[in-house]
């Protein structure tokens, strides 16, 4: 997917061409320096009043974070943009963070620096300085070496901090704590008063500690097509890991290449074909992600019909929705060239078919997008009990293909019920078989992408009613839940006590300028200090 830093300046462009194209600029030669850098510094100011943690009011701090590597031509205008931005808002206004590799060379085990100090020095030349080092490595940094980044990089010692290996993602807010990158972040932006508050009990008891001790383990076996780069389903990993931990379970997951399950793939590649299946038929648990494309839709639309007809969990996200009702029209009600338009488009008995109001001629910026109201059929529904919500609920969207509208009554006479649909009731949002919970332990499955709103500590429903019922806990969860509450006017994001980090009063904003990766020797995270006026 193209990264983010396309999608702004492409905004930004755009920005820039309609007020010359108003007159705004009068005549003057448009430039990226200073039209587009302006954009640039326009769109973080927008951003930077809107707040992401549920809360009221202009936010205090905004994270801005700028990955990929300094030097690149790519992210050149959106350095610009952040040192023109640095010199607007002045001192104590905005505090730089800068993400470097420090990696270990040889059998002697040596921790070299010239890869951070070269970056810090593109940094400077460029015009920005940073007032952190954050240095991954696989070990904490020598003291020498600390040291000796200090001098050649010109920040403070105390001010590299040491980012090694832990045993858990949630185990480097607390690294952060403990090299007090808290207080030095608060007092450059001149917040000091906010540093006495930080409380990370919680988040060390309830999450980073709470992993790190699950012992049950459940095995998911996820259904996919890019399981060569698991970051393609980096979102549905974590709301895996948010619902395990909620559960009490330990995640083994499973990477099932679709392609291989299919009876092509006995002739062509058997060894894979053969391991694809084990790994399947030794799951607790059936997971079959969104994706794009014809490539193994015959090997998820297998997967769907064995978690169905062995009574298997099956969870299914966008895709894999499509796939469960296409599968369903095969195999129950005897459609066997029941299709999606998108993989065939002449299918005579199309299930899945593409929206109406998408454009068919172009392929960015035309899915239906976004946080929109699913309303629910039925109280008595698995999908309301699990989210204790008895009108509607509210989840974000990214697709251009739905359920054919014209098949849902046979599909539903013949016992899979569309639970969830949108607020015209003709599209079709979340499906389950007619028996849950009785017969079948736990089949569903939603257009929509429930991973995109969990968070640690506060578990996606869905994902969690999937790994419960994957671990066997599922009916005694859904005893010991009240009757589904009505929905409110609206369901905005609140912090919880598990996912706070405990800084009192400080409210955040965040924007990102480009994709990045773990080992990315120069990230860039920029905290800007937000005008309250």
């Amino acid at each position: 997917a193209p990264c983010c830093a396309t999608s702004i300046l492409y905004c930004c462009s755009q920005n820039v061409l309609e007020k010359e194209r108003r007159g705004d600029y009068l005549g003057k030669t448009v430039q990226v320096v200073p039209h587009i850098t302006d954009a640039i510094q326009d769109w973080i100011q927008r951003v930077a009043h809107i707040p992401v943690d549920g809360r009221d009011g202009i936010p205090d701090v905004c994270v801005i974070e700028l990955g990929g590597t300094v030097g690149d031509i790519e992210s050149s205008p959106f350095v610009e943009a952040l040192r023109q931005f640095h010199f607007k808002v002045g001192p104590g206004n905005m505090c730089i963070v800068h993400v470097s590799l420090v990696p270990i060379i040889g059998v002697v085990g040596e921790q070299k620096t010239k890869p951070t100090q070269h970056s810090v020095a593109v940094l400077r030349s460029l015009g920005l300085q940073p007032d952190l080092l954050a240095c991954r490595c696989s070990v904490p940094l020598d003291e020498g070496v600390r040291q000796k980044l200090a001098l050649f990089c010109q920040v403070p010692a105390e001010n590299v901090l040491t980012m090694h290996d832990v045993s858990n993602i949630w185990r480097i807010p607390l690294l952060m704590q403990s090299q007090h990158a808290h207080k030095t972040i608060l007092d450059t932006l001149r917040l000091p008063h906010y540093a006495e508050k930080l409380d990370m009990h919680t988040w060390k008891t309830h999450i980073a500690d709470r992993w790190d001790n699950l012992k049950d383990v459940v095995h998911i076996s996820m259904c996919g097509k890019y399981t060569d780069l698991s970051d393609a389903y980096l979102s549905v990993i974590k709301a895996l890991q948010h619902a395990c931990m909620a559960a009490g379970m330990k995640l083994q997951l499973t990477w099932v290449e679709a392609q291989y399950l299919e009876p092509e793939a006995k002739e062509e590649e058997p060894e894979k074909y053969e391991d694809s299946w084990k790994n399947l038929r030794a799951a607790d648990g059936v997971l079959v992600p969104g994706g794009f494309g014809n490539r193994g839709v015959e090997g998820k639309i297998l997967a769907a019909q064995y978690a169905r007809e062995n009574k298997i969990p099956y969870l299914g996200i966008c895709l894999g929705m499509q796939v469960a009702v296409i599968e369903f029209a095969r195999n129950v009600l005897g459609i066997k060239d029941a299709d999606s338009t998108e993989f065939n488009p002449g299918t005579p008995n199309p299930a899945v078919v593409f929206m109406p109001e998408i454009s068919t001629k172009h392929m960015g910026g035309t899915m239906r997008l976004g946080a929109r109201k699913t309303l629910l059929q039925s109280i008595s529904c698995l999908t309301a009990k699990l989210y204790q919500k008895e009108q509607y609920v509210d989840e974000r969207h990214r697709h251009r293909y739905e359920v054919n509208p014209q098949m849902v009554p046979q599909l539903e006479a013949a016992g899979l019920l569309f639970v969830g649909k949108d607020e015209t009731g003709e599209r079709m949002e979340i499906v389950e078989l007619q028996d849950n919970p009785s017969d079948h332990p736990f089949y569903v499955a939603a257009q929509f992408h429930p991973e995109f709103k969990s968070r640690p500590g506060r578990a996606s429903p869905l994902f969690l009613g999937f790994i419960l019922a994957s671990a066997k806990r599922l009916n005694s969860y859904l005893t010991s839940r009240a009757t589904p509450q009505p929905s409110p006017m609206s369901t905005p994001i609140k912090p919880s006590p598990a996912t706070s980090i405990g800084l009192e009063g400080l409210s955040l904003s965040g924007s990102g300028l480009a994709n990045s990766t773990s080992h990315s020797s120069t990230v860039q995270h920029a905290l800007f200090r937000g005008s309250q006026s």
